[in-house]
């Protein structure tokens, strides 16, 4: 899943080449992810438009376009963005190109078919857009602030951290490399943080994203499409040695998604019920 790291480097860099660029022609391969908030047809609508800015909101990127028409892709567990030639193969799960002045296309591809892209005049209308908490690196998420989002709350930390609703961008990779950094078993419940360990909570979060950002920014580059996760302190390394101790790193499934970190540095018991 995209998260803040993925998705910040992906706006960069379109933000550094979409700006100006008209929208020649559209073709929507798959409608199944495409849903059209203005009573108009969407390539129809789009053809012709210019683009003006790329934003980021949260797990959201939007396409600024002069009209005030907004692209907001939400791409949920699997969705990318291609920036390529028009000869580049098309992937198979490829469902909308935008064909570009540039000479270039812009793809939405998505091996699971479970992202969206929705064009709109107002991005508050796009189901689960409004109802975001902070986005997680807003100068005005202050660690006050982020205390009091989490203090009426009495669920595990990890899901907190990935409810969109308390705080925005995070997911699953990057709410266990937070918890690993902060030293937090992930399963304990909120009530249970001191305010010691709420601040260390909030500092490993500001801590962890930015540097995420700096790692992939070199190692992405004009390749927004790849996933790069190898770079990471726990997730997805299951029974491989934890970095700080040297204890092999756990992975257990609960709560329908899958979680990683050292028992020795993260201590903790799994609550049931």
């Amino acid at each position: 899943m995209p998260e803040i790291p993925d998705l910040e480097v992906i706006k960069e860099y379109l933000e550094g080449v979409l700006p100006g660029q008209r929208i020649e022609a559209v073709e929507v391969l798959r409608p199944l992810v495409v849903r059209t908030l203005v009573p108009a047809d969407f390539a129809v609508t789009l053809q012709g438009m210019r683009l003006s800015h790329v934003r980021r909101r949260g797990k959201f990127l939007l396409l600024d376009l002069e009209s005030g028409h907004v692209i907001v892709v939400n791409p949920m567990l699997a969705g990318r963005l291609h920036y390529c030639p028009p000869d580049e193969r098309r992937p198979t799960k490829t469902f909308v190109i935008l064909h570009l002045s540039g000479g270039m296309d812009l793809r939405y591809v998505d091996a699971k078919a479970m992202g969206k892209v929705y064009l709109t005049l107002d991005e508050g209308l796009v189901p689960g857009f409004a109802a975001q908490g902070p986005d997680a690196l807003d100068p005005a998420l202050t660690a006050e602030v982020f205390r009091e989002r989490l203090l009426p709350r009495r669920g595990e930390i990890k899901g907190l951290l990935t409810n969109q609703g308390v705080v925005a961008g995070i997911g699953n990779a990057y709410a266990d490399e937070i918890l690993f950094d902060a030293g937090l078993y992930p399963f304990r419940k909120r009530p249970s943080l001191s305010p010691e360990e709420v601040e260390r909570l909030y500092h490993s979060m500001r801590s962890v994203l930015p540097k995420a950002i700096v790692v992939l920014r070199e190692r992405v580059g004009e390749d927004i499409e790849v996933k790069i996760r190898d770079f990471l302190s726990v997730h997805g390394k299951g029974g491989s040695p934890c970095p700080q101790c040297g204890t092999p790193i756990s992975e257990i499934t609960a709560r329908a998604r899958l979680t990683n970190f050292c028992r020795t540095c993260q201590p903790g018991r799994m609550i049931r019920g």
